[in-house]
């Protein structure tokens, strides 16, 4: 994999933490930065969904959006086209859930985070109880599952083969995450573009 076709595609179930250091990453390397969930949360907005500020895919029009894209896979397939387009021109960091799968050729890594720890993060981002951030993940969570499953065949948060890299997050902060991911770029992808 050579630097100037180096795509990083960084996954994780909500509340991981994948979208903050996918983005600190980009910065840090000099990557573009592309997220899979803001591109269809773009889409559902343009189709007359309303935004709001925190949450939105926990939030009752998220989930009604949900409920559509599970009816509709043309909202996926166009979002997924755009992510494979991205892709192929390298230097990019993708925050996707279906990028490992689709695209052949990327470093791919899963963050994985206990579910009570997910809640207790989406719960203070979005100002709502543990309760309702558990019962919000565990809705959106099996409705996701359900349009993955259905349109690409994997088994999101459950089949692990594409990935290059598990990282278990609940005993880290946001910055030893990071750190490791920083080493693990540096040690295994930099030096091996820089040695063919």
């Amino acid at each position: 994999m050579v630097s100037g076709s180096m795509v990083i595609c960084i996954c994780g179930m909500a509340g991981s933490g994948k979208s903050t250091v996918a983005k600190r990453l980009a910065e840090k390397y000099g990557f573009d930065y592309y997220s899979g969930g803001n591109a269809l949360k773009a889409l559902a907005v343009k189709k007359g969904y309303k935004p709001c500020e925190r949450g939105w895919w926990e939030s009752e029009e998220g989930m009604r959006f949900l409920e559509k894209r599970k009816e509709d896979p043309r909202f996926d397939e166009k979002i997924d086209k755009k992510l494979l387009k991205l892709a192929r021109q390298g230097r990019i960091i993708l925050d996707s859930w279906t990028m490992p799968w689709l695209f052949k050729g990327g470093f791919n890594i899963w963050l994985e985070t206990s579910p009570e720890k997910r809640a207790q993060r989406i719960a203070k981002r979005d100002g709502i109880s543990v309760r309702e951030a558990v019962k919000a993940l565990e809705s959106k969570e099996k409705k996701t599952k359900e349009i993955y499953k259905k349109l690409y065949g994997f088994n999101l948060g459950e089949d692990f083969k594409p990935f290059h890299l598990i990282l278990a997050t609940d005993n880290l902060n946001e910055k030893e995450v990071f750190h490791v991911l920083c080493m693990v770029i540096d040690e295994n992808i930099l030096k091996s573009s820089e040695s063919h």
